[in-house]
C-alpha cells in the first residue's frame, strides 16, 4: 500500500512537527379535464423552472473538484475556498509556488478530516488537491448562523459564521492526540498561526472574534462554556 509521499507541516508553541501523512471525498400528470390541464402544466413549468434554477445555484457553487492539479489564473481565480464532509482523512492539499513537485515548491499544505478553508493567492502558481470532497468558493465577508457547538475533529471553522466568538471546553481527550489552533488566515503558514496546543485532558481555549478561524482534530467536542 502506497503513501502520498506528501507531509502535511504544522506548528506547536512555535516548533514545526511534522503531521502524519495518509495513506493513499418522475411523471405525475394525471387525467383530468381539458381545462384543468393548463393550469396543471402551468405549475408543472414553475416547479420545472424552481428545480433547474436550484441546480444551477448548487452546481455554481462548486469552484473546482477534490482531485486534480489547477493552475492559479487559468484553472481557478485566486480567493478562498472551502471542503467539507471529508470523513476518512484522506483529503490532501497544496499550494505550490511552481509545478516542479520539488519540496522548495511547497508553500502550504494539510491533510483534511472534516472540513477545509484555504486562501489560494494570485502569486500562487499551482493548487494541488486528492481524495478531496469538491472545493466551493467562500465570500468570507458574509456571516452565517454561528454555532456554539462544534466536533473535535471537524477540521477549520469560520469564526462568526460557523462559530460564535467566546470560551470553548473539550473535555477527556487522550494521549496528547487533541490539536487546537486559532488562526488570522486561511494561507496556512506559520505566520497564520495566533496560537496553538496539542492537548491532554481538558483543553480550554478561549476564541476572540478578532480570531478568522479556529482549527482542531483528534478532539472531543467543543462546547461554549462564556
Amino acid at each position: 500500500m502506497g503513501m502520498k509521499g506528501k507531509v502535511a507541516l504544522g506548528a506547536v508553541v512555535g516548533i514545526v512537527v511534522i503531521g502524519a501523512v495518509s495513506a493513499n471525498s418522475g411523471d405525475d400528470s394525471s387525467d383530468s379535464t381539458s381545462s384543468d390541464k393548463g393550469s396543471s402544466s402551468s405549475a408543472q413549468a414553475k416547479t420545472g423552472g424552481e428545480k433547474e434554477a436550484a441546480q444551477a445555484a448548487e452546481e455554481k457553487k462548486i469552484a473546482f473538484e477534490g482531485d486534480g492539479d489547477f493552475e492559479v489564473g487559468s484553472d481557478i481565480k485566486p480567493g478562498t475556498y472551502r471542503t467539507t464532509g471529508n470523513d476518512d482523512g484522506m483529503c490532501y492539499w497544496e499550494r505550490a509556488k511552481d509545478s516542479s513537485g520539488e519540496m522548495d515548491s511547497l508553500l502550504a499544505n494539510d491533510n483534511v478530516t472534516g472540513s477545509s478553508y484555504v486562501t489560494v493567492k494570485a502569486s500562487d502558481k499551482l493548487f494541488k488537491s486528492s481524495d478531496c470532497n469538491d472545493w466551493e468558493a467562500v465570500d468570507t465577508k458574509t456571516k452565517g448562523s454561528p454555532a456554539a457547538r462544534m466536533s473535535g475533529d471537524g477540521g477549520m471553522f469560520r469564526v462568526g459564521a460557523d462559530i460564535a466568538p467566546g470560551t470553548y471546553k473539550s473535555t477527556g481527550n487522550e494521549d496528547d492526540m487533541c490539536y487546537w489552533e486559532r488562526t488570522k488566515d486561511a494561507e496556512h503558514g506559520l505566520d497564520s498561526i495566533i496560537a496553538n496546543d496539542n492537548v491532554t485532558g481538558s483543553a480550554i481555549v478561549t476564541i476572540s472574534a478578532s480570531d478568522t478561524y479556529f482549527k482542531t482534530s483528534g478532539c472531543t467536542d467543543w462546547k461554549k462554556t462564556g
